[in-house]
């Protein structure tokens, strides 16, 4: 895992407060989602669906932070569409930082050179650029050419400048091991401080289906990698929990409410990828009103595939908390490769 000291410990702090107080569901990072415009066609994204009169719209200054304030999250990820097309984006970061969170601002990086002097190094800020992959694959992932090495060059000129920067990577079907090797040490090499990672989700709204990993041939391939990383000096943005789970040594059950989403129309139910529940007008309607019983693997056949961060790294983040032995194992010695998984959850299709 490669989080600073300072954001370890606030976080940490966060949750045994959380657990002191009795709370069963507590969030951990927001979503927030100021507007849904981008400059950019990804395959794996269903925003660029939403008519221009959607696509127009922005949440303000005030918008963003209440909803930080609402929720009380340590991190919170802006995301969107592209975050640095809103026109108040280094407000909506300044007024975050100064509620001391954690701000994990994803961006394509197409704008970020040019936007890059309306921030200020801190501690307190991360610049997320998505990166899919080597240029053949991340410039057939955003269906344009010539946009991974702008992405490259943006994160060079952010290190330069001292921020920290770490890269967001889906993987999707067709990639090998021994690509994503490849570009691993390469985007390490960087000096990122980090990967996030994750299996693209099949969901309702993407564009394109067939790029999507099912959870076997997910499981199987981060196995590959994690063997791979044995050899490595690769940082992954997650806990050892989660990496174990993408491995498929652990069983988890979605945690959609450890990841609010807060967006243009409201607090998005069940969670980031799927609004199938609406909307909640407050934080507290979204956690008191929402039928989670109903949402997750073996729960929905939506939800079936799904092995994002943002469902399943609140609930490793709780077993890391409650298994401290296993998670200083993880650490050192990171998921097992090799031997039986463990059996994965029953799908809906799989109980019809």
């Amino acid at each position: 895992m490669s989080v600073p000291i300072i954001q370890q410990y606030k976080v940490g702090h966060y949750i045994i407060k959380q657990r002191a107080q009795g709370n069963r569901r507590y969030p951990l990072v927001l979503m927030l989602e100021p507007l849904f415009q981008c400059n950019l066609s990804c395959i794996g994204c269903g925003k660029i669906k939403y008519p221009p009169e959607i696509l127009k719209r922005r949440m303000s200054v005030e918008e963003c932070t209440d909803a930080v304030k609402e929720c009380g999250v340590p991190i919170v990820s802006i995301a969107g569409g592209e975050p640095l097309l809103h026109e108040q984006i280094s407000s909506i970061v300044d007024e975050i930082i100064r509620l001391k969170k954690f701000v994990y601002l994803c961006t394509n990086s197409l704008l970020l050179k040019k936007k890059m002097d309306l921030f200020t190094p801190s501690p307190y800020l991360t610049f997320s650029v998505h990166l899919d992959g080597d240029r053949e694959h991340h410039d057939a992932s955003v269906s344009r050419p010539g946009v991974f090495d702008i992405a490259v060059a943006a994160i060079k000129e952010a290190r330069k400048r001292g921020f920290r920067v770490t890269t967001n990577c889906t993987l999707y079907s067709g990639m090998v091991a021994s690509d994503v090797e490849n570009f691993f040490d390469f985007v390490m090499d960087l000096g990122v401080e980090g990967i996030t990672l994750s299996p693209g989700f099949n969901y309702e709204k993407a564009s394109r289906h067939e790029m999507f990993l099912q959870r076997t041939a997910s499981r199987n391939l981060f196995r590959e990698i994690f063997n791979l990383a044995k050899h490595h000096k690769w940082k992954f943005n997650h806990t050892g929990m989660f990496l174990d789970f993408l491995a498929g040594n652990r069983s988890y059950e979605c945690t959609p409410w450890g990841n609010p989403t807060r967006n243009i129309f409201g607090w998005q139910r069940p969670c980031y990828l799927l609004s199938d529940d609406g909307y909640a007008n407050s934080f507290r309607e979204l956690m008191e009103t929402t039928d989670w019983e109903k949402w997750g693997p073996g729960r929905n056949e939506k939800c079936d595939n799904c092995m994002m961060h943002s469902g399943f790294e609140a609930t490793a983040v709780n077993d890391m908390i409650n298994h401290p032995i296993d998670a200083l194992r993880l650490a050192l010695f990171g998921p097992r490769t090799e031997g039986p998984m463990v059996p994965d959850v029953s799908t809906v299709n799989d109980n019809a």
